[in-house]
């Protein structure tokens, strides 16, 4: 029997962060002995069809009672039915990285109808994982006590110093699947003003998650006749993704809101400056002194904060030199995971003693 079975939703293998964190936390925990079996549901998340609600259904039915079941929020928030089916006799995590509502582009009715089904299958469950304490506040709005979440924020592997490759104009990285909420679209329109400048600009992230929004901001590359300067790239490998930090001189994340944002301790792991926003937790991932960070959804800003690392030396250095320091202090994947077990050795104890 094992420890525990994590359920995601779709290929478990996906680069993206929330499913990096997933498969990072089981890495480290398997290296430390733990039994861990990880199941990949079948069908439409987070809006669930027929084929998510049996796959969902199906892997819980497979479990024995007592088993330990930890599943990814995009998997649970919209089937609370069957979560609440399973509770009384396995013990339910939901692993949350931010909420199904905060999702950017929702409409009223869309955000209403995830707010209560997410709502419902928390309430079921026995204990609850969060990736930043910015969510675990945030899950108050969804009647959750404090005292059933625990907080366990990413680890990050310590990268190879980020140098640029010293090959030509100013390297800008942003690592995101594009998506309305990560905000490429107003990278793109800040970049426009600053054609003055020297620069390139890679956008890496899957492409197959929102084509409507892809073919907006393909569009608006091509207006702006920046297609010599701004590459959308695609999901690219690990190995991949190593070399562009490496080679890159700035980060840039436009994100609306972030349940925690990964990728900017990835790049602060490499010693890399940020330009960010203030979206979700966003505003406490980054330090004061590695970057800057502007309100979401503000291009004027964006813009401004690009053209101050670009143009002013003494802004560039001073927060490359805050990026250096803070990468010396980034907590690790083993350590995350070591309090990701901890988490949940307590919540079965506390039910032991219910």
């Amino acid at each position: 029997m094992s420890d525990f079975t994590l359920i995601v939703a779709g290929d478990p293998g996906q680069l993206t962060g929330g499913y990096v964190y997933d498969a990072r936390i089981v890495e480290a925990l398997r290296a430390d002995g733990w039994q861990i079996d990880v199941v990949g549901l079948e069908g439409r998340f987070p809006e669930p069809d027929a084929v998510a609600s049996h796959a969902l259904d199906s892997a819980l039915t497979t479990l024995p009672d007592g088993s330990r079941a930890v599943i990814d929020g995009l998997a649970l928030g919209g089937l609370p039915a069957i979560v609440e089916r399973h509770a009384s006799r396995l013990s339910i995590t939901a692993l949350v990285h931010h909420p199904l509502a905060d999702e950017t582009g929702l409409g009223a009715p869309e955000q209403q109808r995830f707010r209560i089904s997410e709502t419902r299958a928390l309430a079921a469950v026995e204990s609850v994982i969060v990736t930043s304490v910015y969510t675990a506040r945030r899950l108050a709005d969804f009647a959750v006590p404090a005292e059933k979440i625990a907080v366990i924020e990413p680890g990050v592997e310590t990268g190879e110093l980020a140098s640029g490759d010293g090959s030509g104009p100013p390297r800008l990285l942003c690592i995101a699947t594009v998506t309305p909420r990560k905000g490429q679209d107003l990278l793109v329109e800040a970049l426009a003003g600053l054609t003055s400048l020297p620069w390139q600009c890679d956008l890496i992230g899957a492409l197959d998650r929102a084509e409507a929004y892809v073919d907006k901001v393909r569009e608006a590359i091509a207006r702006h006749q920046l297609d010599d300067r701004v590459h959308l790239l695609g999901s690219q490998s690990s190995e991949s993704l190593n070399a562009h930090y490496r080679q890159a001189d700035l980060f840039v994340l436009p994100s609306h809101y972030e349940g925690y944002g990964m990728v900017i301790t990835e790049a602060l792991a490499h010693g890399l400056p940020v330009v960010t926003t203030t979206g979700g937790a966003l505003a406490h991932t980054l330090p004061d002194t590695a970057g800057i960070k502007v309100p979401p959804g503000d291009v004027d800003a964006l813009r401004e904060a690009i053209r101050s690392m670009l143009e002013e030396p003494e802004t560039y250095r001073r927060y490359q030199a805050g990026a250096r320091e803070i990468r010396a202090t980034l907590g690790n994947w083993q350590t995350a995971a070591e309090a990701f077990g901890e988490a949940l050795k307590r919540a079965t104890t506390a039910e032991a003693t219910r």
